[in-house]
């Protein structure tokens, strides 16, 4: 049994439709990879923010990619980093190897990414092309035949 409801998110989202779709149809919450934690908010009315906890990771350690509607961001810490003399009494901080995928709706662009107090942002936009927008037709009212005045009149 389900013990989460999507269609909240339905309703308020446009772009994501693919990725709620496959959450849905995860049979349990806990086959579902947890770590890192991450938010998708819709900060305009075509434009989304994904925003991933990567404490512990810098720039050089992240790697972020688009292929075929895919949105792939791994981190991957370098062996060695924290020093050769440090020793680690408790190690509280996961920083361990990652790799997150979602899934984009068509004509959906990462605008940029910013790595700001361990957390890492992408924002996105969804760029519909002219063709693809939907477009008014206007409707025009077929005139009913004029009678010119005098030409039905009979003169006696």
């Amino acid at each position: 049994m389900r013990s989460f409801d999507l269609s909240p998110l339905y309703r308020n989202t446009v772009g994501f439709d693919r990725l709620f779709s496959l959450l849905d149809g995860v049979g349990s919450v806990d086959s579902a990879p947890s770590y890192p934690p991450y938010n998708i908010e819709r900060t305009g009315e075509n434009t989304y923010r994904i925003t991933v906890a990567v404490a512990g990771f810098t720039d050089a350690d992240l790697n972020i990619e688009v292929k075929e509607n895919t949105l792939s961001l791994r981190g991957e810490k370098k062996a060695g980093e924290e020093g050769e003399n440090a020793q680690m009494l408790y190690r509280g901080i996961a920083a361990r190897t990652f790799e997150r995928r979602f899934q984009l709706a068509d004509h959906m662009e990462v605008q940029g990414a910013v790595l700001e107090n361990g957390l890492l942002h992408v924002d996105l936009v969804r760029n519909i092309p002219e063709a693809k927008k939907p477009r008014l037709i206007p409707i025009t009212t077929a005139s009913a035949p004029q009678v010119l005045e005098g030409a039905g009149a009979s003169t006696h």
